[in-house]
């Protein structure tokens, strides 16, 4: 059975590739055709970004124009595990909001090793090669929308996997703490 939440797919653009000290210059995100793009100075983030894309946070609830963003909400990331989780996690955690954060998303869906499972024949597993091979496209490393939307139409459009693979490369909150 096809996942019956919503997965929002992401990607950061970053200062370096040091989860410890790198900032967030870019966070792209792309969910059913509804696009989120937040850009910033590491020294002046910007906090605005909700007027362009209509997304906001009411009690704990994700709205999309006013209305319940449908859930469990999951965030899906090519190596989520190994850079994008924990960079984004450490900054929520800086800045106090971690807490309202795990109200709204559920959990991190890695998309690295879930192509490895379902793609075990394919030479690699990177992203661009994976945009080349399934997309037939190309691949741009420095932009996080673009790169959220390649992943999600890999995912709903090649990929199609089941609820229990996605479970199997899905970071909990609540498996978590």
């Amino acid at each position: 059975m096809a996942w019956q939440g919503t997965i929002v797919f992401f990607d950061l653009q970053t200062t370096g590739l040091d989860t410890k000290s790198c900032h967030i210059v870019q966070l792209g995100a792309s969910c059913k055709n509804t696009i989120f793009n937040a850009t910033s100075s590491p020294a002046s983030p910007s906090n605005t970004s909700y007027k362009v894309n209509g997304l906001t946070v009411s009690y704990g609830q994700l709205l999309l124009h006013g209305s319940l963003f449908p859930g469990p909400v999951l965030l899906a990331a090519h190596n989520a595990w190994g850079f994008d989780q924990i960079l984004l996690m450490r900054v929520l955690r800086k800045f106090s909001l971690s807490e309202q954060f795990e109200q709204v998303v559920s959990g991190f869906v890695d998309t690295l090793p879930l192509s490895r499972k379902l793609h075990p024949q394919l030479k690699w597993f990177n992203q661009p090669y994976l945009v080349r091979c399934f997309l037939r496209g190309k691949y741009n490393a420095y932009n996080a929308v673009d790169n959220a939307k390649q992943l999600e139409e890999l995912f709903w459009n090649y990929w199609e996997p089941y609820n229990d693979v996605i479970s199997e490369f899905t970071d909990w909150f609540y498996a978590l703490k």
